[in-house]
């Protein structure tokens, strides 16, 4: 959803208080957020307006009823379809014809805002170093300067903001570099925290693209968050996920379905790659995926302040080309 912006400053002596997560989310509820680690830095952690002094800027929000989707299209063989126009596809928000189209447009130069989460649990180890390089690689193939902004979060047992928003591919790739793998897994945690903190709120007055690639085995065993509010904040935040798998046992575990359902539900991929050159052809399918999609802004028909979950539905006319987006959002709470 996009929002209208009246902002006035209101000095509000808010007292510091930590907040715990829920581990399941009410529908058209925002639980708190997940733990921050404290070994984040102090600049890294003056990012999160809630926590960076006694004082914050309130701002009146005015709603304006905007749905923004990205999604991909692909023909027969699996290859990207890039030259289509607004006419060639139909679209349908809860069953219903939108009241009116927006805008429409080809994705491959819009601003990305990007985060990727790195998984640095006991259960990585054996490929972590590899990773490491090739996440790094993807970044500076796709973070362009000036254009594009990319931050960066472990976690094992708890989510730690390694380097927040950045074109600055050196600070990015030095960040990837100091993680340590160890520890247990709160995947989950990491998602709801780069979604709602950092996501959610880009600041950005242009439309850009939101993206997380998550490198994980999916296997979750830390988190407070639930997969479902993990999903839930994705959607809201109009984030896709793009996830690589770092399992290596050549079984079907899981943390597999876990990391296809993140991937499905937000209109994102998921990969499985079993040899390590395999995680750089990932990285890249990830980078021509971004280089070749379509957004579309629209206004809803029907569009109630009753934060229930609206499907999304963008088919092709012609049936011969397959049509990728998330399957709905959730709409504002006020």
């Amino acid at each position: 959803m996009k929002f209208l912006l009246f902002s006035f400053a209101v000095a509000l002596l808010l007292p510091f208080a930590a907040t715990g997560a829920h581990a399941q989310l009410p529908a058209g509820q925002d639980p708190s957020q997940p733990y921050l680690s404290s070994e984040a830095t102090a600049s890294d952690t003056a990012a999160y307006p809630e926590q960076a002094g006694s004082s914050v800027l309130m701002t009146i929000h005015k709603r304006v009823d905007e749905v923004s989707v990205v999604f991909t299209a692909t023909n027969g063989h699996g290859k990207f379809v890039r030259d289509l126009s607004q006419s060639d596809f139909r679209v349908l928000d809860n069953n219903q014809p939108p009241q009116s189209i927006l805008d429409f447009r080809r994705e491959t130069n819009l601003p990305l805002r990007v985060g990727l989460l790195v998984d640095d649990s006991g259960s990585v180890k054996s490929r972590f170093a590899f990773e490491q390089n090739a996440a790094i690689s993807f970044l500076q193939q796709v973070v362009r300067p000036v254009v594009d902004r990319a931050f960066v979060i472990g976690f094992n047992s708890h989510a730690k903001l390694m380097k927040d928003f950045t074109d600055n591919n050196a600070q990015l790739s030095s960040a990837i570099y100091n993680l340590k793998a160890g520890g247990g897994t709160a995947l989950y945690d990491a998602i709801y925290l780069a979604c709602k903190e950092k996501l959610l709120k880009t600041g950005d007055e242009r439309p850009v693209r939101r993206a997380i690639i998550v490198l994980s085995d999916g296997e979750d065993n830390q988190s407070q968050m639930s997969l479902g509010a993990a999903i839930q904040m994705a959607q809201r935040a109009e984030v896709v996920i793009y996830a690589i798998s770092t399992d290596d046992s050549g079984l079907v575990l899981r943390g597999d379905g876990v990391l296809e359902q993140l991937a499905t539900y937000t209109g994102g991929r998921a990969f499985f790659p079993y040899k390590m050159n395999d995680i750089t052809k990932s990285f890249s399918a990830i980078e021509e995926e971004l280089h070749s999609q379509y957004s579309l802004a629209y206004k809803p028909a029907d569009l109630s302040a009753d934060g229930r979950y609206h499907s999304i539905e963008i088919s092709a006319l012609n049936k011969k080309v397959h049509v990728r987006a998330r399957p709905g959002y959730y709409a504002p709470t006020q």
